[in-house]
């Protein structure tokens, strides 16, 4: 049977673009014992992409270039040589960028699409909800009363942080990158101020006004010139989860910066670094909370969906120029 796949062409050096992927038809092979064939409905692009593009240990291992890229997926079971899976199921991974896969069954879990729709599972009860939530209260340990302020407010990650931390009775300061997403971070998620970093004048300044204050949180999702201005204003005794730099994630050279160190040192900060697989033996746990929290109304979601299997690319790219609000998937 013949199969499209997306393959890494190269590894970019600064921002990657459309030569960065190559297009291959492939013949899938047969199944054997414990394999699946899959067909994916939706597949997930994440930041953290960028990295495996480059190589060098990392968290994760890099992509091989020649071929497929991978990552989160939700994809219907079309044949099964393995147990406990059947035609018909409906399952999320980590999957290759395909139109058909044969993977082995280990790592992929079925899912309910009559608790929430399929999407889902990759957003709010997937990877981004899970960062959002044990970043925030296990790092973060947000207080009621404090102000909790958060990089990158209007993707993935940070849209469920600002009213997870509401929940918590904080108060929320986002950071986000054009003036209709600091309305619908204000209007529709209930964060109570926004600052537009590209259009403000002095951005110390700027978060200063939004917490008076201080900061007793700083979610960082994005790190460089933000985060140096939100460190700026930090509150002694503050805690900083640090989930994500995508400010350097394209850069060829590592600017130098304030040195933040003195800092923290004075001000007895907490800065802890994470990934979301720290907590893969809690993520039941979280995914119930979340499931619960949507339920009772006091969290909600948005995403930013492309069509077809091609727009793949297209998809990744625009993470890094801000073109998601919410959770930006394809639909195939």
């Amino acid at each position: 049977m013949k199969n499209k796949q997306i393959s890494l062409a190269s590894r970019p050096t600064g921002m990657p673009d459309a030569a960065t992927f190559q297009f291959d038809t492939v013949e899938l092979p047969a199944l054997k014992s414990g394999d699946i064939l899959v067909e994916p409905t939706y597949f997930s692009v994440d930041p953290y992409m960028r990295g495996r593009m480059n190589a060098g240990k990392s968290y994760i291992p890099p992509f091989d270039v020649g071929q497929p890229l991978s990552g989160g997926a939700v994809a219907k079971v079309i044949e099964s040589q393995a147990d406990g899976f059947t035609p018909g199921d409906v399952v999320t991974g980590s999957l290759p960028w395909a139109t058909q896969s044969v993977v082995s069954a280990d790592g992929l879990k079925k899912i309910d699409t009559n608790l929430a729709p399929a999407s889902y599972y990759l957003g709010i009860l997937g990877m981004p909800g899970l960062t959002a939530y044990f970043g925030l209260l296990d790092i973060g340990k947000p207080k009621a009363g404090e102000t909790v302020v958060v990089s990158g407010a209007a993707g993935a990650v940070g849209i469920l942080v600002g009213q997870i931390a509401k929940i918590q009775g904080c108060r929320v300061v986002g950071i986000a990158g054009s003036d209709d997403k600091v309305d619908m971070l204000t209007e529709s998620f209930g964060f109570d101020a926004v600052v537009n970093y590209k259009t403000s004048p002095n951005l110390k300044k700027s978060i200063a006004e939004a917490c008076p204050d201080g900061v007793d949180v700083y979610f960082d999702n994005v790190g460089g010139e933000v985060s140096d201005a939100v460190i700026a204003n930090i509150n002694f005794h503050a805690r900083i989860p640090l989930c994500g730099q995508i400010a350097f994630y394209n850069m060829t050279e590592t600017p130098v910066g304030p040195r933040i160190q003195p800092m923290l040192l004075t001000r007895s900060v907490l800065m802890q670094g994470f990934i979301v697989g720290n907590y893969s033996k809690r993520f039941n746990e979280g995914i119930q909370q979340l499931a619960t929290w949507i339920q009772e109304g006091k969290l909600h979601y948005t995403e930013t969906t492309l069509n077809g299997f091609d727009t793949l690319p297209e998809a990744l790219l625009g993470l890094f120029s801000g073109q998601n609000t919410g959770k930006m998937i394809v639909e195939v």
